[in-house]
């Protein structure tokens, strides 16, 4: 059972940077896509960065293209998020999912929906 749990949330001011943490368990990542999602109050759940099986690619949405970066320490069972430039836009909870795919070639979060879930961590971005 993959289990997935964040950290690293937290409030800053715009322009400011966060760094997300996803410690992360009974998952490979030689054949598991690792992402982070993000949802506002009374908006849709949006796929914000990805990292494909074995680290064969990225995605971020263009709303973050540029200013987050994913990454994953595959010694370690973590995946990070680095937030840099953060805009009050950027306010939401943020959440680590997980989903199997060998293939990589279903990892796009914007058009799959993952598997497993971390509990989330609220990043606040004030004016």
């Amino acid at each position: 059972q993959v289990q997935l749990v964040e950290s690293g949330g937290g409030s800053v001011q715009a322009g400011g940077s966060l760094r997300l943490s996803c410690a992360a368990s009974g998952y490979t990542y030689m054949s598991y896509c690792l992402g982070w999602f993000r949802q506002a109050p009374g908006k849709e759940r949006e796929g914000v960065a990805a990292i494909y099986p074995r680290g064969a690619g990225t995605y971020y949405a263009d709303s973050v293209k540029v200013r987050f970066t994913v990454s994953q320490d595959n010694a370690k069972n973590t995946l990070w998020l680095q937030m840099n430039n953060l805009k009050p836009e950027d306010t939401a909870m943020y959440y680590c999912a997980a989903r199997r795919d060998y293939s990589g070639s279903w990892c796009n979060p914007s058009i799959v929906d993952y598997t497993y879930w971390g509990q989330g961590t609220q990043v606040t971005v004030s004016v």
